[in-house]
């Protein structure tokens, strides 16, 4: 198994040559792959575009190039972008002789829209000069529409000025009357608004639409998932926040008519989240995705329709106990391709809108990213927990896929993989869950092995059968380590039920499952149960702080990013419970009951602290106040600061630090590799 990708592809095949056993996934090696994006298509399905970042040792930089696949798979991938000019955000014009994208290039202070003919030989052509620059392209029509995060009211010519003038000011401090003030890893200015603009695509005036409308796009951020144009370019769909001033925003669907009139508000009865709205190709559907609990951000996104001629909206297949995401409308405007996260695997759905049932179209590994042209190709990317993102054609109808490139081929030729499972335990309240195994290279199930068992964020999340550059399995694996993640209670695809079934109790199931997880592995001959350690990260750095004070088979404790005081967590972008629950001075017991904090007392484990300052989903005091108070009790502890990165360690060589810091820490209480 050691030589050979385990993956079942359908309709896709690997000869992987014998190599040494040394040549495994290191970190070194994750960094040297070929990162592969959102793929589009053009509208007669005989080509795609698709960005692939690639990043330089010498530099530690990551740049982003155009490469032109065709989809009969005959012809050599070529790049459309040169290097040394990053670019993003492509979209193919509707007849599919032109490609517009966003580039940074020559003088340009910010991205601007870029022009490249694809029936002739030719060089792009910049297309905008917007001050505050472009991003999130569509191209409808004879215009191209784009975002800008501007100061509201100004000209293109006053916009300029004031670029320059910050630019030019000292004074670093920042203002806030409200919320929001940051996002992730970046705060917000209050004096500036994202607001939608077109360009005719031959060039001319660019034009700002939402400028009257007294209608934003959302300040934390905004992309093509938050806007639509209609196919005869006379009515824009887009998300905004109806609730402007509020702590909590309530994001709605809206339609604006372009040239004038008042925007409609479709959503004003739905208090919770309305997200992506897509307009069908006739033209007389909208669609758009529906939440109904506030303060619930895993709360299961439904299918609503809205027609257009009528001016009715239903929801379909709302008995269906799966979650949208990433629907692509097909051609003929009766249904949906759609990546659901399902039970621990992403599948293309085919979802019709009318009659009929969701179908699945894929079965193992993961399928994401649907785009769909106009005579019906559908291409997706393709990945597993051995393999990194790959573009591949699907078959609609048995769901057979073939790739369409070779990005990572040579490098993954070299590299030495171990094997990987899916299988399933009973966990609280009697319930089966599902969770991924990991086997390093040249198991041997006659020996013992030391278990690393990660803890995944969310928790209203879920590890599916994919390539994780940022805590890769098998390269844990690669060290020694049978390596396992659990889809806990709260996780997503397993149904609404299973993932509200932890709020506002975020431990007792979680971590009864987590147990039950490390108990199932411990008691495989093949798992040397006193040499045990577990990882986990924002949520998972929360229940690995909850662990730390409870009854646990773990010789040592990795916690990156943890929530560990929730009273602390107000200072956040994402309070946790406070919407839906009460706040601590309202619901004082859930914080007393489940805040990680109040365990201190029993704290004995080593452990590992890691914390970016760039982090404001988590701020970095949380790492801090964990750190001092393992540190204040005498337990072995060591703290890792970052004070360039956010929620995520982003950067190689910070990432290769991180990989080096966890595996001296867990080699440190349980030594790799078989007895």
């Amino acid at each position: 198994m050691k030589n050979r990708i385990l993956a079942a592809l359908v309709g896709i095949s690997f000869i992987v040559p014998a190599v040494a056993e040394e040549q495994r996934l290191s970190a070194d090696v994750l960094w040297q792959l070929d990162r592969v994006g959102s793929p589009v298509i053009s509208p007669d399905g005989d080509y795609v575009v698709v960005p692939v970042t690639s990043y330089d040792q010498e530099s530690d930089e990551g740049e982003t190039r155009l490469w032109l696949l065709a989809t009969d798979s005959e012809a050599d991938p070529r790049p459309l972008t040169s290097e040394g000019a990053t670019a993003s955000s492509p979209v193919f014009s509707p007849d599919g002789d032109t490609l517009a994208f966003v580039s940074k290039r020559d003088d340009d202070e910010a991205g601007q829209i870029y022009i490249l003919p694809m029936s002739m030989p030719g060089e792009a052509i910049r297309l905008t000069e917007m001050p505050t620059g472009t991003s999130a392209l569509r191209w409808v029509g004879e215009h191209i529409y784009f975002i800008s995060n501007v100061w509201p009211g100004q000209s293109l010519e006053a916009l300029a000025e004031t670029v320059t003038a910050e630019k030019e000011d000292k004074v670093t401090g920042m203002v806030w009357n409200a919320l929001p003030y940051s996002h992730w890893d970046h705060y917000i200015d209050e004096a500036k608004q994202r607001h939608l603009y077109r360009v005719p695509a031959d060039g001319g005036d660019i034009e700002l639409l939402t400028g009257d409308s007294g209608l934003q796009l959302p300040r934390s951020t905004a992309g093509t998932g938050h806007y639509d144009v209609s196919p005869d370019g006379g009515t824009i769909a887009l998300v905004a926040n109806s609730q402007v001033g509020e702590v909590y925003p309530n994001n709605d669907i809206y339609l604006l008519p372009v040239g004038g009139g008042d925007p409609v508000n479709l959503t004003a009865d739905n208090p919770a989240p309305d997200s992506a709205p897509q307009f069908s190709p006739n033209g007389r559907t909208l669609i758009y995705q529906q939440q109904r609990i506030q303060g619930f951000y895993g709360d299961q996104q439904k299918l609503m329709v809205h027609n257009l001629e009528r001016g009715t909206t239903q929801m379909l297949h709302g008995d269906w106990d799966r979650s949208i995401s990433s629907p692509a409308w097909q051609p003929n405007s009766r249904g949906l391709y759609a990546s659901i996260d399902d039970a621990g695997t992403r599948r293309l759905y085919s979802i019709p809108v009318g009659s009929g049932n969701p179908r699945a179209i894929t079965g193992s590994t993961d399928y994401t990213q649907p785009v769909v042209a106009d005579n019906g190709t559908l291409v997706a990317i393709n990945q597993t927990a051995l393999h990194p993102s790959m573009v591949v054609r699907v078959n609609p109808r048995n769901g057979a896929a073939e790739r369409i490139e070779q990005f990572n081929a040579e490098q993954l030729a070299e590299v030495a993989l171990g094997t990987y499972e899916s299988v399933t335990y009973t966990g609280a309240d009697g319930k089966d869950i599902q969770m991924w195994v990991h086997y390093p290279p040249g198991f041997d199930k006659e020996k013992e092995y030391p278990l690393m068992l990660l803890i995944h964020g969310g928790p209203h999340g879920a590890i599916t059968d994919n390539f994780h550059y940022r805590w890769n399995a098998q390269t844990f694996a690669s060290w020694g380590y049978v390596t396992a993640w659990p889809n806990f209670h709260g996780s997503s695809g397993f149904g609404q039920d299973f993932s509200d079934s932890i709020n506002p109790d975020w431990i007792t199931r979680p971590y009864a499952d987590v147990m039950a997880a490390a108990e199932w592995l411990i008691d495989k001959p093949w798992i040397d149960g006193d040499r045990a350690v577990a990882a986990g990260g924002s949520y998972g750095g929360y229940l690995s702080s909850i662990i730390l004070g409870k009854e646990h088979p773990f010789q040592a404790l990795v916690i990156h990013a943890a929530v560990y005081d929730l009273y602390a967590q107000m200072s956040a972008d994402f309070a946790v419970h406070d919407q839906r629950f009460g706040s601590y001075w309202d619901n004082p017991e859930i914080y007393k009951e489940f805040s990680p904090h109040y365990y201190a007392a029993n704290f004995n484990t080593p452990s590992l602290i890691i914390h970016g300052q760039n982090d404001l989903r988590v701020p970095v005091g949380q790492g801090f106040e964990l750190f001092r108070t393992l540190q204040t009790r005498g337990v072995d502890s060591r703290m890792v600061y970052y004070p360039d990165e956010n929620h995520w360690i982003l950067k190689r060589s910070n990432s290769l630090h991180w990989y080096q810091e966890v595996r001296d820490w867990v080699e440190q209480y349980a030594a790799p590799g078989p007895k």
